[in-house]
């Protein structure tokens, strides 16, 4: 990698889940918006579903297609998380695995200077090492949640990860009161998750543990003017650079003058018209979320005891099905909806009072810079430390549960829902924050910041091996 002040070529390769691949690639846009050659590497199948490069991009990024290989377990055309079920995940991390030498062959035909990629990728560093590549670790999940896993270090010991503190007990490397944590049935969720081996004999806590420590520095989207304190943490706990590159605020997209609108969007803007303002509730539990036939039918049972308008996004299932019935009792009041749903387009209307979501990090910070009170239902990972601190600062209430298996209540769903679209703390909560949130110029600042130490430190590590030779 030669010095000077050229312009780099920078890979970016994202996790296999739709919520990954959408952050990655809008931090590949700015890069390429300032004249750097960006490789975006996926499979086949998920490059084509992704949203179409506006035309200013194409000839700046380079969309790169790999072939995910078969394994047994995974199905055909399955490449990405919406794709299978939530107990199938691990047979997609097998296959993943399998693109090393795809992927190896072709960053040794055009050695990248950066290669971004995610929490999977355990076998990146060591190919892009052979290359001359520098490695950094994109995370898309809070500050305080990755905080929460401890030293990546630690998560290399072949006999396992180090045990979770005792309940009621927060980690004695965070040096300050906090209530982010993880309650019984999450962290027993969370263990079988990531500390078991699994179709790819390889756990999600060497993942990636090996993945930071490959790392020369840890990024993420975060911000220093929400929850900054938990950055120090971080940097600490993985002994690299902890680098914030915003929240990257969502860009509501505007009408075409030239094509027709989507008729997808144009019935479900239909729908939301009619609603008063702030009135409705968006339901939306992501594309990695499976329910079982109990959860949903206490969800459905809820939303119809609430009274309220609501518009749900729900993800296809064989397995599970609505109670019976339920849309007939519903009528025009609510809309379950199963194909595409514009995520960005529901939250910015101003029908919309609530939203009852997962907590996944990237749909909190929709709802957040849209100003739309938060009724939480967390089922995995990040989602349960998420809720906490949320509703810690008064952005939206968690559905009560269980807290040995995490059932929940169709009234409790009800209560909830009804608490959050009518309580005035939410809302102006909510709206403090998306001043915050929505703020494009700080969040552009976090990004140029973030360039600007890719291309300083790719300049001293070239004058150190040229001064080495």
């Amino acid at each position: 990698m030669a010095g000077g002040d050229r312009k780099m070529h920078i890979v970016v390769f994202p996790w296999l889940a739709f919520g990954h691949m959408i952050p990655f690639m809008e931090l590949a846009k700015f890069m390429a918006k300032k004249g750097h050659k960006v490789s975006f590497v996926s499979t086949t199948r998920n490059i084509e579903r992704l949203p179409k490069l506006p035309p200013e991009f194409e000839s700046l990024i380079d969309l790169v297609k790999l072939t995910l290989p078969p394994v047994e377990g995974l199905q055909p055309n399955a490449e990405a998380t919406t794709d299978v079920g939530f107990d199938e995940v691990h047979f997609l991390k097998a296959a993943f695995d399998k693109l090393e030498p795809e992927f190896t062959r072709f960053i040794e035909s055009s050695p990248p200077d950066w290669i971004i990629h995610d929490y999977a990728h355990w076998w990146v560093a060591p190919a892009a090492r052979k290359v001359g590549s520098l490695c950094i670790f994109f995370s898309i999940m809070s500050g305080w949640f990755t905080a929460l896993a401890g030293p990546p270090k630690k998560l290399l010991d072949p006999s396992g990860p180090p045990p979770p503190p005792p309940e009621g007990r927060q980690p004695d490397f965070i040096p300050f009161p906090t209530d982010v944590t993880f309650r019984p049935y999450q962290l027993r969720r969370m263990m079988k998750l990531a500390g078991t081996a699994n179709a790819s004999g390889v756990t999600d806590f060497y993942r990636h543990g090996s993945s930071v420590t490959g790392s020369e520095a840890f990024a993420l989207r975060y911000c220093r003017e929400f929850e900054g304190q938990w950055l120090p943490v971080l940097e600490k706990l993985n002994e690299i650079p902890s680098i914030p590159v915003g929240i990257m605020p969502a860009v509501v997209p505007e009408d075409s003058p030239t094509e027709p609108p989507n008729p997808q969007w144009v019935s479900i803007k239909d729908w939301l018209e009619k609603q008063s303002p702030e009135s409705a509730v968006y339901v939306a539990l992501g594309s990695e979320v499976s329910l079982t036939q109990e959860e949903l039918t206490e969800l459905a049972h809820g939303l119809e005891l609430s009274g309220m308008p609501f518009f749900w996004a729900l993800k296809k299932s064989k397995s599970v099905q609505l109670p019976d019935g339920f849309e007939e009792r519903i009528g025009d009041r609510g809309i379950v909806w199963s194909g595409w749903a514009p995520q960005v387009r529901i939250l910015a209307h101003p029908s919309v009072g609530g939203f009852l979501t997962h907590c996944g990090w990237s749909s909190t910070i929709e709802g957040i810079q849209f100003g739309r009170p938060l009724i939480m239902l967390p089922f995995m990972v990040d989602q349960g430390p998420n809720a906490l601190l949320l509703a810690g600062r008064q952005l939206g209430l968690e559905i009560p549960r269980d807290e040995t298996d995490g059932s929940y209540t169709r009234n409790d769903v009800a209560e909830t829902i009804k608490a959050v679209v009518t309580g005035k703390i939410y809302r102006e909560k909510i709206k403090e924050q998306s001043v915050v949130f929505s703020d494009k110029a700080l969040h552009d600042r976090y990004l140029e910041e973030f360039l600007e130490f890719l291309e300083n430190h790719r300049k001293s590590k070239a004058k150190a091996v040229k001064k080495a030779e």
